[in-house]
C-alpha cells in the first residue's frame, strides 16, 4: 500500500479559500504514518468550534461558514479527513475502516484542540463526530448536526443502497459532479473543480469509494457495537443539540426526528428543515447553519 500525497498544484486556484495550511502527523496503523491537513482560523484563545466534513468533500465545504463564525468570536477548526482534501490518502480501499477513521480523528482532536469545543458535523462528519460526543460528552459544549446520523444497523433505504453501489462500482466517479447533484443551488465550474482537486486519478479516490461501504446500516456490520455503546452517552447529552437538515436531501430526510426524540439536549430546540437545501447544506445554507452554531453556543454559555 502507498500513502499518496496531495498535489499542491491542483489546489493553486481554489476560489474563496484564503486559509492557511496546518498539518499534523497521524499514526495510521500497521506501521504507516500520514499527514492530516486542517484549517485553524480565528484567535487561538477564542471558543473553538470543530467543523467535520463528510463524503466525498473536504474543508473547502466550510469556506462560507468560517468567516461568519470567526466574525462571531469563534476559533474554527476544520480537518480534512484522511483520504480527503489535502490530507494523505492510503490507496488501499480495504485499509479504511470506521474504527480507523474514528481513531485518526481522535488523534487530531487530542493533539490540536483537547479542550471542550462546540461541534458542527455533517454526513460522515456526523458518524464520526456523534460517535465522539457519545464516547466523551464532557468534551463538547453544544452540537449542530446536519444530514447525518449515528446508525446501528437495521434496514437501509433504497436511496442509500443505490449510492453505496454507485460509489463501489461506477467507473465514472466524478466527485465535483456528485457535489453538484447533491446541492439544491448551482455550483460554479470553479467550485466543481475545487471538489475534484483532491482526486486526480483512481487511486486517490480510495477513501471516497470506501466510505459508503463502511456505514453500519445493516445488522452485523463493523461499528454497530461501538455505536450502540456511544448512543448511551449521546442520548444522555443534555447540552444544546440542534438539527438543521435539507428538505431536498433524499438520503437523510427522515433521520432528524430520531435525533430529536432520543437526545436529551435536543428537546425544545428550534430544529429546522431548510428549504432549497440538499445534502450539503454548507453550500446551500451556510448563513443559517452558522447562525445555528452561534445560537446553540450562546445558549450553552460558550459564546458571549
Amino acid at each position: 500500500m502507498q500513502i499518496l500525497k496531495a498535489d499542491p498544484a491542483r489546489f493553486a486556484a481554489i476560489p474563496n479559500y484564503p486559509f492557511a495550511e496546518n498539518w499534523i502527523e497521524i499514526d495510521l496503523g500497521e506501521g504507516h504514518k500520514g499527514r492530516m491537513h486542517y484549517l485553524d482560523e480565528g484567535p487561538k484563545d477564542a471558543p473553538p468550534v470543530l467543523l467535520f466534513h463528510g463524503e466525498p468533500s473536504w474543508s473547502f465545504l466550510y469556506r462560507n461558514m468560517i468567516p461568519i463564525l470567526v466574525g462571531a468570536g469563534f476559533r474554527c477548526l476544520a480537518p480534512d479527513l484522511i483520504g480527503f482534501g489535502k490530507s494523505d490518502t492510503p490507496d488501499d480501499i480495504g485499509f479504511y475502516t470506521y474504527a480507523r477513521h474514528t481513531n485518526w480523528l481522535k488523534q487530531w482532536r487530542d493533539a490540536v484542540v483537547p479542550q471542550p469545543a462546540a461541534l458542527f458535523c455533517q454526513d460522515w462528519g456526523g458518524l464520526l463526530g456523534l460517535r465522539m460526543v457519545g464516547d466523551e460528552p464532557d468534551r463538547y459544549t453544544c452540537v449542530v448536526a446536519s444530514t447525518t446520523f449515528l446508525p446501528t444497523g437495521g434496514t437501509p433505504s433504497p436511496a442509500f443502497l443505490a449510492w453505496r453501489e454507485f460509489a463501489k462500482s461506477s467507473p465514472e466517479f466524478q466527485i465535483g459532479e456528485l457535489l453538484q447533484r447533491a446541492t439544491a443551488t448551482e455550483r460554479t465550474p470553479e467550485e466543481v473543480a475545487a471538489y475534484d482537486a483532491p482526486f486526480p486519478d483512481e487511486p486517490s479516490k480510495a477513501g471516497a469509494r470506501a466510505f459508503p461501504q463502511l456505514v453500519p446500516v445493516e445488522d452485523g456490520m463493523a461499528g454497530i457495537k461501538e455505536n450502540i455503546e456511544a448512543w448511551k452517552g449521546l442520548a444522555a447529552f443534555d447540552k444544546p443539540f440542534l438539527t438543521l437538515f435539507g428538505e431536498d436531501d433524499p438520503v437523510t430526510g427522515g433521520l432528524a426526528p430520531v435525533l430529536i426524540e432520543r437526545i436529551a439536549g435536543a428537546k425544545g430546540r428550534p430544529h429546522g428543515t431548510l428549504s432549497t437545501c440538499g445534502h450539503f447544506c454548507q453550500e446551500d445554507r451556510p448563513v443559517e447553519l452558522a447562525q445555528g452554531v452561534m445560537d446553540m453556543a450562546k445558549v450553552a454559555g460558550f459564546l458571549s
